[in-house]
């Protein structure tokens, strides 16, 4: 098939030439960091790969997560280090790798009188995930030191703080920097596009694609089909009598000015409630709160928003362990909730269920769910080596390549600091010199109260294939997240901006912004009837 640049238009080309590109060795449903990092493996490996996806690519779980990538340091307490290990060295690989898109983040875990865990055991765990990770982070601080630095800090009954490392990324930057590299692989990859059956046979795989803006239909060849649907995943296993207990957990979170909270580090502190640990840290210029943890209904096609019980939950946890700060609904600048997909072993509550993922064979339906983001790399691997059955030659790279192609740029930027460089290049990889050369000068500046710049909109309404107009500002970017409004007090702006890339009428811009608009202050904002409703139902069912 040709290569066909993503610009306004090719998504249809795209899908009128998947008929004529005769049988794909790897079919993969599912447009989350877990679909694109087997579509990466599986290209790097030489492979004919289509990835589609029923949304927009990262629209579920990977565009609405902590945004951590983290080593799962709870693993050691519950005595798995060996999943530990995986996820620390994973860390620390992406570190490396993506310098910009994911960065090493400072931890602070205070410690009070009489609470769990306190400095000595916390700091045995600390020991182990260092070791594990080849470097020494952990560092402890007094009740003086730890005041000195956060005087907004809770003081009563506390004896210090624990400070320890992770690492922080933008989910659906990742999941796109992730798909750019199977592109450049020669992989095929159509948002919008959903797998809406299949049937195997002894040769190979018959899928049936259904394009969900059109509703045209089309049924592809493959050896093998890959199911990395996440919390759908039984909805394909199950054509095959095939089906596990996924249990969807939806995890909330608020945004807020970094000035109203202004933290340096991420704290990870204890809910007064059900200690339960929340994080309050800093993200693309703005201060988050969360996650919660509770089961969520059947997510159906449908989008997930914040419920009363949850800002009250996270808005308790601020006014219990920064009592100054005085935080309320009105300084709230958007929300978001995401489902994750947790294979179910019975456990009381969603908290405790494991974050490992699971893979399973039925036939040439290859189908994963669960996993952290961190070990996305760690999950395709997996994957391929279930599949490899039906993909001959598919073993024959390395496996511990790297997941990212480096670029070197001798580019200068006038009026652009270093860390605003380092951002661009890790979020847009081999793209930041176009970007800077497509760019007009005017728009090169920060969008106010984020570390953005207004570029930024314009690069992805031209060269991200985005269909929708919540795709470019809660996706692609994340301005609608970061600005107050979802970003619609600057809507001339972004209309000059986006307008001409996607060649827009007056109609479909304004059609754009009243969906966009709808579906902000529905999913993005404060609590909506309908995430109410939901909540009260499954309350009732669990009561």
């Amino acid at each position: 098939m040709t290569y066909v640049l993503w610009t306004p238009g090719s998504r249809e080309l795209a899908w009128e030439a998947i008929n004529h590109a005769g049988r794909w060795d790897l079919i993969v449903a599912g447009g989350g960091i877990t679909g694109a990092g087997v579509a990466r493996e599986a290209a790097r490996r030489g492979l004919k790969v289509l990835l589609v996806e029923r949304q927009d690519f990262s629209w579920g779980t990977s565009s609405r997560s902590s945004k951590m990538v983290h080593g799962g340091l709870r693993y050691i307490a519950q005595g798995d280090v060996q999943t530990t290990m995986h996820s620390v060295r994973e860390r620390e690989r992406l570190i490396n790798e993506a310098p910009g898109l994911v960065d090493l983040m400072s931890y602070m875990m205070p410690h009070y009188r009489g609470r769990f865990p306190g400095p000595f055991v916390f700091g045995l765990l600390l020991r182990v995930y260092d070791f594990l990770a080849g470097k020494r982070y952990r560092r402890f601080s007094n009740m003086r030191q730890t005041i000195e630095r956060f005087p907004f800090l809770r003081r009563n009954r506390l004896l210090g703080a624990t400070e320890f490392a992770d690492a922080v990324t933008d989910d659906s930057r990742l999941v796109m920097r992730v798909l750019h590299e199977a592109r450049a692989d020669g992989a095929e990859l159509l948002n919008y596009v959903g797998v809406s059956g299949s049937e195997q046979n002894e040769s190979g795989m018959t899928v049936t694609l259904t394009d969900s803006i059109t509703g045209a239909t089309q049924q592809v060849q493959c050896r093998s089909l890959v199911n990395a649907t996440g919390v759908w995943v039984n909805q394909l296993r199950q054509e095959y009598g095939e089906q596990h207990t996924i249990r969807p957990a939806r995890g909330s979170h608020i945004v807020i000015e970094r000035e109203r909270l202004p933290v340096d580090v991420s704290f990870t502190v204890l809910h007064p409630r059900d200690k339960r640990p929340i994080f309050v840290y800093p993200w693309e210029g703005r201060t988050v709160i969360g996650t919660t943890d509770l089961d969520h209904p059947d997510p159906g096609n449908d989008e997930a928003g914040i419920t009363d019980q949850e800002l009250t939950y996270l808005l308790e946890l601020v006014d219990y362990q920064f009592p100054d700060t005085d935080l309320s609904k009105r300084d709230i600048i958007s929300s978001w909730s995401g489902v994750r997909p947790l294979v179910s072993a019975g456990a009381s509550n969603s908290s405790k269920e494991s974050r490992d993922h699971t893979v399973w064979a039925d036939g040439r339906l290859i189908s994963v769910s669960g996993g952290k983001l961190t070990t996305f790399r760690l999950i395709a691997l997996d994957v391929l080596k279930a599949a490899s059955d039906w993909l001959p030659g598919s073993g024959s790279v390395d496996d511990s390549a790297p997941v990212f192609t480096r670029h070197s740029t001798t580019m200068k930027v006038d009026g652009l600091n270093a860390d605003v460089i380092r951002r661009l290049k890790g979020f847009y990889g081999a793209d930041f010199d176009r970007l800077i050369e497509f760019s007009k000068t005017e728009d090169l500046a920060i969008v106010p109260g984020t570390e953005m710049i207004w570029a930024e909109i314009s690069w992805c309404a031209a060269h991200e294939a985005v269909v929708h107009l919540d795709d470019l500002l809660l996706r692609r970017t994340r301005f609608g997240l970061l600005v107050p409004k979802g970003g619609l007090t600057h809507e001339e702006r972004l209309k000059a901006l986006i307008q001409p890339q996607l060649r827009w009428d007056e109609q479909r811009w304004n059609d754009e912004v009243a969906r966009y608009r709808h579906t902000w202050e529905q999913f993005y904002w404060l609590p909506s009837e309908e995430s109410e409703r939901l909540a009260g139902h499954l309350l009732a069912k669990q009561a």
